[in-house]
């Protein structure tokens, strides 16, 4: 538009409304996109134990499931829940629940109650875990994020009392389940990758969690009564059959929140996948499946309890 021409419409419209017409000038692109602000970088949380439990903690023992993803641990938390003192709910992401200071006083007044950032997180995680709890009307909360494998040291210090149970199952056998469970988003070896980083942490939290309870998905799905005797042992609760069978799927079988396929809605457990060979693993899962006792390749084989004497046996 021609600045004569922008003159007339001004004249025109101030004789009748005030208004006036200004031109736009572009800004060069440097300019426009050096206003757009970058994401910030998650940064680590402080975090340790609370200052006085009895005070700041509402839970009672929380006990907390660390496996990988597609372990098998929505099975776990079914047949958990159905004991009458376990509420074990869908998955809760918990370490995503963060608190941010919006101003320099609010960090000043809670640094002059003694608490830090990480404190606060704890006391929110605490009473939604324990607001869950409540509402189920039951004695003990069971949370088996996937996640959590990644953050069992902020865990174990939020909850000094918490108890452990490490699910494992075959590495070549999560890593084909996580790749069929949507197999748009990630090939065979993306599978095998991503789920490796949680098979790596679950076995630093076993290194770490000297007192924790292991459990094989493979040994869960051949004798769940078995199995879930020495859970209850570990927990120092009686047993009860009842748990064997959890019934059509009580709820929060959804997508994100844990298993939501048609094997784990039958109500009742169903048996494992054969176990792979050898020359089934791909070799990025070559260690962590000696490791966890399911490869020997002196003896050209595998097995689902060779663990028993393997390293962080529990």
């Amino acid at each position: 538009m021609s600045m004569d021409l922008l003159r007339k419409m001004n004249s025109a419209l101030g004789a009748t409304t005030g208004l006036e017409l200004r031109r736009v000038r572009k800004r060069p692109a440097s300019a426009a996109t050096s206003t757009v602000q970058k994401k910030p970088k998650k940064r680590d949380v402080a975090f340790r134990p609370p200052e006085n439990p009895a005070v700041d903690r509402l839970l009672d023992r929380p006990i907390f499931v660390i496996s990988p993803v597609r372990s098998g641990s929505t099975l776990l938390r079914l047949l958990l829940n159905g004991h009458s003192q376990l509420h074990a709910p869908h998955e809760l992401h918990i370490r995503r629940l963060e608190v941010h200071f919006r101003t320099k006083l609010s960090q000043r007044a809670m640094d002059a109650c003694g608490l830090q950032r990480g404190d606060i997180e704890h006391l929110l995680w605490d009473r939604v875990l324990h607001r869950e709890l409540v509402r189920a009307d039951k004695d003990f909360i069971v949370e088996k994020t996937p996640s959590n494998a990644f953050v069992w040291k902020r865990i174990a210090a939020c909850w000094p009392d918490a108890r452990f149970i490490c699910l494992l199952r075959h590495p070549a056998s999560i890593a084909k389940s996580w790749h069929e469970a949507d197999p748009e988003k990630r090939t065979a070896e993306q599978a095998a990758e991503d789920a490796l980083r949680y098979m790596n942490a679950v076995q630093r939290a076993r290194e770490g969690l000297p007192s924790s309870h292991t459990v094989r998905y493979e040994d869960l799905t051949a004798d769940p009564a078995g199995e879930l005797q020495r859970i209850c042992d570990h927990l120092d609760l009686e047993f009860e059959p009842r748990m064997l069978e959890y019934g059509g799927a009580e709820g929060g079988l959804t997508k994100g929140l844990g298993d939501w396929k048609d094997k784990i809605r039958s109500g009742s457990v169903q048996p494992g996948r054969t176990l792979p060979g050898a020359d089934e693993i791909p070799e990025l899962l070559h260690d962590i499946s000696r490791t966890w006792g399911y490869l020997d390749e002196k003896a050209g084989d595998r097995t689902a309890t060779g663990d028993r004497e393997g390293a962080a046996a529990t």
